[in-house]
């Protein structure tokens, strides 16, 4: 018997094969059959067992055409390659895809970190009684006695901020701080909820705004007299004063004056844009709105008294040298402009778009500081607000004439702020000197990235990333942020050691020189920044640079809003030509009077 599958496995009989076997071997010896059938399934048995020989193989090719090749040598050649290509032209191709500039923006959520501590900087600044979650636990109640000698003023001048490292109450810029925390907060809302700080910083708003309702009488519709500021510094006095002593704010024991003024086209024309940008901000509460409404138009009604055209600071030694007003025809456009944002009367905007007020103003006179926005210069931020009017609602005819200047002042304001159009000079490390290489720097900085921010709704970052640590000093310019920062700011508060003790005017004079690093952290803190040549001193002397204001951080806390990715595609982009601001009626009224009513 035969298997029909000689390589092992399964066997399979054929019957036919078997019967020619048996015939052809009936005659053989039975031994020998029986050996050679013993030797036969031996074999068979180890075929099955140890599976078939072996046999050679055959070495394949591959017919490439030109030529015949081993299939090994191919697969070896295309390994080869494939090996060459990870290990030199992969790392090429990385490294040539790389920019060769200056590092990129920081990511989206450093300037979100930085945005949490510039808000922070307020609650540091606050005055008079603070709340317990206040979060800065070296400060406490202060300036509790402020405006006790404003007799007209019940409860006196009680709260609001402190300008910068010293004591002193300045409305100017105050009041142009919370216009601009207000507009940042109109226009990139969701951005603020998205973080987390909406409340926070509505509420940092309500503070500000709740002390300037105390500078004026804003339960009545017409007024007399503004109040300026609170406290005061002599140059170079020898008496206690706010600048003569060095003390916290907790300590303070000399005198603080309360100053008004009956004549303030500046001053109440700002005052009244921050209570108007604020009733917009909290529109959800309507008694609080209405409130601020109401106080604005009363202020705004003093400032253009015709008989009351004086700047606020003109022959005023103690505010002249720090807050000079050099003019008010600008304060009376952005006024103008927020009123009608607030209220929708076309009164406002009929003043705003009169083609004498822009001549008054110089607005289209091309002089390159006025292209520069600030607490003294408004143009450029009042000039972006009724571009954006034109843009969004388009109200024509008898505005357009204005509006459409107002415009190309926007765009070329814009064009001349990037160093390509050479109208500023910037730093080798970058920053723009808007302010032409003086002091506090930083301040016009920020308040023009914002409101170009605000004209695409993006920007070249490079100004703020130069803050936040991109530049020569490889430093960040707002404490707290970053590994690098100033440790010595010229700062009563954050310079002296919260120890119980109290110090006199002069005993703090030890801290003022000290060398030794703030004991008292002031988170957030734009100080003025660096020079010219963006050298930058770490001392509490060098209040050019060292020293942070309220006005500063506020573009600061703009401009970073605007900048981060928090909240994405909400915002300024978002805004419905009919229903922008939410605040003023879906279509425009009737025409307004004639211009001819307008009296200048």
């Amino acid at each position: 018997m035969y298997s029909a599958n000689h390589w092992g496995g399964s066997f399979e009989i054929a019957d036919g094969a078997a019967e020619d076997d048996h015939s052809r071997n009936m005659d053989l010896d039975r031994g020998a059959l029986s050996a050679r059938q013993h030797h036969e399934l031996d074999e068979t048995q180890q075929s099955w067992l140890l599976g078939p020989p072996e046999a050679k193989k055959k070495d394949k090719y591959v017919d490439l055409g030109c030529i015949v090749v081993k299939r090994k040598v191919l697969w070896w050649a295309l390994w080869c390659v494939v090996a060459a290509f990870v290990l030199i032209g992969l790392p090429i191709i990385i490294a040539k895809s790389i920019p060769h500039k200056k590092p990129g923006p920081p990511p989206p959520d450093q300037y979100t970190e930085a945005l949490h501590k510039a808000l922070l900087f307020f609650n540091a600044q606050k005055s008079g009684h603070l709340p317990k979650n206040i979060g800065i636990k070296w400060r406490g109640n202060s300036g509790l006695s402020d405006g006790s000698d404003a007799k007209d003023v019940k409860g006196g001048l009680v709260g609001g901020y402190y300008d910068a490292g010293d004591n002193i109450k300045f409305h100017f810029p105050m009041a142009f701080s919370m216009t601009l925390l207000s507009w940042s907060v109109i226009e990139y809302s969701a951005k603020y909820k998205a973080m987390g700080e909406y409340d926070h910083v509505r509420e940092l708003i309500k503070w500000g705004t709740d002390y300037l309702l105390l500078t004026f009488n804003s339960s009545a519709s017409t007024i007399d007299k503004l109040y300026a500021q609170v406290g005061s510094a002599k140059i170079n006095g020898s008496r206690p004063d706010d600048h003569y002593c060095w003390n916290r704010p907790e300590d303070m024991a000399y005198p603080r004056p309360s100053l008004s003024v009956s004549s303030a086209p500046d001053l109440g024309g700002e005052v009244a844009a921050a209570l108007a940008a604020a009733s917009i901000v909290f529109r959800d509460n309507a008694a609080y709105s209405k409130k601020l409404s109401q106080g604005a138009a009363t202020v705004y009604k003093f400032a253009r008294q015709s008989g009351r055209r004086t700047p606020y600071s003109l022959r005023q030694p103690d505010i002249e040298y720090y807050y000079n007003s050099t003019s008010y025809w600008d304060e009376y456009m952005w006024s103008a402009a927020w009123m009608y944002y607030a209220t929708g009367n076309n009164s406002y905007i009929t003043f705003a778009t009169d083609p004498r007020l822009p001549k008054n103003a110089k607005a289209f006179f091309n002089i390159l500081d006025f292209s520069v926005f600030s607490w003294d210069n408004k143009l450029p931020g009042a000039q972006l607000l009724l571009s954006r009017l034109r843009m969004f609602l388009n109200p024509g005819y008898p505005y357009e004439e204005s509006l459409i200047g107002y415009h190309n002042a926007t765009s070329l304001n814009m064009c001349m702020y990037f160093p390509r159009f050479g109208s500023f000079n910037f730093t080798k490390g970058g920053m723009a000197l808007f302010n032409h290489g003086k002091g506090q720097p930083l301040q016009y900085v920020v308040a023009n990235s914002f409101i170009a921010a605000l004209y695409a709704d993006y920007m070249e970052a490079v100004n703020i990333n130069y803050i936040l640590g991109d530049n020569p000093k490889k430093m960040s310019y707002v404490v707290g942020f970053g590994k690098k920062y100033p440790r010595h700011l010229h700062h009563r508060g954050a310079s002296t050691p919260h120890n119980g003790v109290k110090y006199s005017c002069t005993g703090g004079y030890k801290w003022r020189d000290s060398k030794k690093a703030d004991p008292n952290l002031l988170t957030g803190a734009m100080v003025g920044g660096p020079d010219r040549n963006d050298g930058f001193k770490d001392s509490r002397n060098t209040f050019g640079q060292n020293e942070p204001t309220l006005v500063g951080n506020a573009g600061l806390v703009a401009a970073l809003v605007a900048l981060t990715n928090s909240g994405r595609g909400v915002g300024v982009t978002t805004v419905d030509k009919n229903t922008m601001f939410s605040a003023v009626p879906p279509m425009f009224p009737a025409a307004p009077p004639p211009p001819s009513s307008w009296k200048p």
